[in-house]
């Protein structure tokens, strides 16, 4: 998906500037796990050192809350562009697009930063053994022997935070987005704004629901519950994503078209 938005040059706009960023965070997110787990599995040594475990809570944090607030600017481009499509290259400027990406990587280094200093202060002096196949903040917290009630307080803080918001947002935008998709008369147009949004509106239902189901559920269920929600969000949606807005884009296929028959005339 980023070779052939930066190839195709009818597709850089701002939507397909936004995917290409979401589809570099779906890369790193699942590079920062995929790799150590395919090893171990390889190995039969499901051995990671804590440094490398540190590193990879760090990372995987970063990538994680860069997607959710991602979604939430691609649910704003669509918003923009559906109730507003006069006013669209004028609101969502190069500028505005550059400043909304450079925001969502600035929370997300944030947060990750401040998630993973104040693990560096809790100790581990229960069984070693990672009740997940990566290292993720409640994993390691169920392991620790010393006080974890402000890492549980940033925990549930920035969870609420880094959930909520861009699910505020994405569904404020798509009311506006409905609202404005009723009011057009003919069938068509209907047709085309609704399959603009579609592809938008699975990733976010998988990403969302998936998350919020391993953060938000109770501290009482089981951790081994949570690991499927896991496995999903971190390694299935970053490799379904851009089959689902290749698939159902036709501006992409259209693309892909033209660069394979480029390819195959040269």
């Amino acid at each position: 998906m980023m070779i052939l938005i930066r190839l195709s040059s009818h597709l850089h706009t701002p939507m397909y500037y936004f995917l290409s960023f979401l589809s570099f965070i779906d890369l790193c997110h699942s590079t920062v796990i995929t790799p150590k787990m395919l090893v171990n599995f390889v190995s039969e040594k499901n051995i990671i050192s804590y440094p490398e475990c540190m590193a990879q809570l760090y990372f995987f944090t970063i990538f994680i809350i860069a997607e959710c607030h991602m979604l939430a600017v691609m649910a704003y481009d669509r918003y923009v562009a559906i109730c507003s499509p006069l006013l669209y290259k004028v609101i969502m400027s190069d500028q505005l697009c550059s400043r909304l990406v450079g925001g969502v990587g600035a929370v997300a280094v944030v947060v990750s930063t401040v998630h993973t200093g104040f693990m560096f202060r809790v100790y581990f002096c229960k069984d070693n053994i990672v009740n997940n196949f990566f290292c993720d903040v409640l994993p390691l917290l169920k392991l620790s022997c010393s006080n974890i009630y402000i890492n549980e307080i940033l925990l549930v803080t920035f969870t609420s935070i880094d959930v909520f918001v861009p699910t505020l947002i994405i569904l404020t935008s798509y009311i506006f987005i409905l609202i404005s998709i009723l009011r057009i008369q003919s069938t068509a147009g209907r047709s085309k704004a609704f399959s603009t949004c579609s592809s938008h509106m699975m990733a976010v239902s998988l990403f969302f629901g998936s998350t919020a189901f391993m953060y938000m559920q109770p501290s009482t269920n089981s951790m081994d519950q949570g690991k499927v929600s896991s496995v999903f969000y971190s390694i299935v949606i970053p490799m379904l994503n851009p089959l689902i807005y290749s698939l159902r884009n036709k501006d992409v296929k259209i693309a892909l078209k033209k660069i394979l028959e480029k390819r195959v005339f040269s």
